[in-house]
């Protein structure tokens, strides 16, 4: 296994009026993009908005998107159908799909965006041909989802999205607690939703609270421990095609 991890946290995000071609003011900060990385990530990104703020509809052709709502509640249109959401929703969009989010609740919205290129834009960018996944044409697939993740505990985003993401857990270790997560074949970007703990790799020490994030290349690893509160965190994992150790 190797070092470099990608570490990012909820501290001094950027404040940007007008996001999405609507009035008012958001906070937004980038956790972890493309660089570094060997998977077909876009960014994982922080997103705020105050009382009454929206994020204005807009459409993705080249990247497939995720949102997770940390906090607040809100109103996600999708393709023009309201959608009421609230902490622990999980909200796939697809390529093609019209959305945009307000927040309707008394306190702020915040939520976490894994943002993700579609085969084809990853292709493009690596100059390889772009590729049909296995199985696709047999999979019905639909162009948006609401999820609620705090129910579910898991969700397989395969049936919206056309790109290797695989799996969206929630999880949570007792106090004291250990585990271990290796990025050999698969990426990983976790996001510390409660509780404390540590991160350990190599030599390198991290302390985990709640908006603390880290996403692991492809050929590094890491161990989890829980503090005195435990530990509760969310963890997308996406598929490296051709992707042992590095």
């Amino acid at each position: 296994m190797r070092e470099g991890l990608i570490i990012g946290d909820l501290e001094d995000p950027s404040v940007v009026y007008g996001v999405h071609g609507t009035t008012g003011l958001s906070q937004w900060k980038c956790l972890a993009r493309r660089a570094g990385l060997f998977g077909s990530w876009e960014a994982v990104e922080y997103a705020w908005l105050p009382p009454g703020g929206l994020s204005g509809e807009h459409v993705h052709t080249r990247t497939e998107e995720l949102y997770f709502i940390l906090s607040g509640r809100g109103e996600m249109l999708l393709d023009g159908e309201p959608h009421a959401v609230g902490a622990g929703s999980l909200i796939l969009t697809g390529l093609g799909t019209r959305h945009g989010l307000r927040n309707v609740g008394s306190e702020g919205l915040g939520w976490l965006v894994i943002e993700l290129l579609s085969p084809a834009t990853a292709a493009v960018l690596s100059g390889a041909r772009p590729t049909v996944q296995r199985g696709q044409g047999e999979r019905t697939m639909t162009n948006a989802q609401v999820i609620h993740l705090r129910e579910t505990l898991k969700a397989d985003p395969r049936g919206v999205f056309t790109g290797p993401l695989r799996e969206i857990q929630l999880l949570e270790l007792e106090p004291g607690q250990q585990a271990s997560l290796s990025a050999t074949g698969m990426e990983h970007t976790l996001f510390t939703l409660g509780g404390s703990g540590e991160v350990t790799s190599h030599e390198a020490r991290v302390p985990l609270k709640f908006g603390v994030s880290v996403t692991l290349p492809l050929g590094t690893g890491l161990t989890l421990t829980a503090g005195a509160e435990g530990l509760k965190y969310f963890l997308a994992s996406l598929e490296v095609p051709g992707g042992g150790e590095r």
